[in-house]
């Protein structure tokens, strides 16, 4: 028992030795909708999200990597022929657990993002939409992704599936459920790498 402890011991710390902890920056595009048991009439939205990442190794094939994204997020409504386009731009911060082979990852976590602004557009006229809005959501992240051999970039996808009702209720005096959903492509950037010891 005590041999199968230090051999554990062994390959943890040997794997632990040889991991990188990396610091880096993102981008790349959302397309993003919402959904819900009342939601109708909406389509997608196209926008861009931006941030920076610090990858910190747990062993040799997964890591943990934290996130704070500037994410361009929501959707199109139309009702009576007439569209409207909701922008919702929010600060997202995901903590995911990633696992690494052969240069290939997949990636899992929650997310919190907090909403930094809300604007609809219809017919040319734009107005500030955020009171609507709940000043957080919640979602879960799942991805997966590829590193280019010889370059610091990294190629993913990933879907964040909004767990929280993003409708402000209080303000609406609705009883609407909102969920936001965002498929994101993006490269990944490493600044800086260095062996853990």
């Amino acid at each position: 028992m005590k041999k199968l402890a230090l051999v554990l011991l062994a390959g943890i710390s040997f794997a632990t030795a040889h991991a990188q902890l990396a610091f880096g920056i993102k981008g790349g595009a959302n397309i993003s909708n919402v959904n819900g048991s009342q939601v109708s009439g909406t389509s997608s939205l196209v926008g861009f999200n931006a941030g920076a990442y610090l990858k910190l190794p747990l062993t040799h094939h997964l890591t943990i990597q934290p996130e704070v994204v500037y994410s361009g997020q929501g959707f199109k409504a139309t009702y009576s022929g007439i569209e409207t386009n909701i922008h919702s731009n929010y600060i997202n911060v995901p903590v995911l657990l990633k696992y690494h082979m052969m240069g290939v990852f997949i990636e899992t976590g929650p997310q919190i993002g907090f909403l930094a602004t809300a604007k609809s557009t219809t017919q040319g006229v734009t107005l500030d939409d955020k009171k609507n809005y709940n000043s957080s959501d919640f979602s879960w992240v799942i991805g997966a992704g590829v590193k280019i051999p010889m370059t610091p970039i990294s190629l993913d996808a990933r879907y964040n599936f909004g767990l929280s009702n993003i409708d402000n209720n209080s303000y609406t005096g609705d009883n609407l459920t909102i969920h936001n959903g965002s498929f994101q492509i993006g490269i990944m950037i490493n600044l800086f790498s260095a062996p853990v010891r």
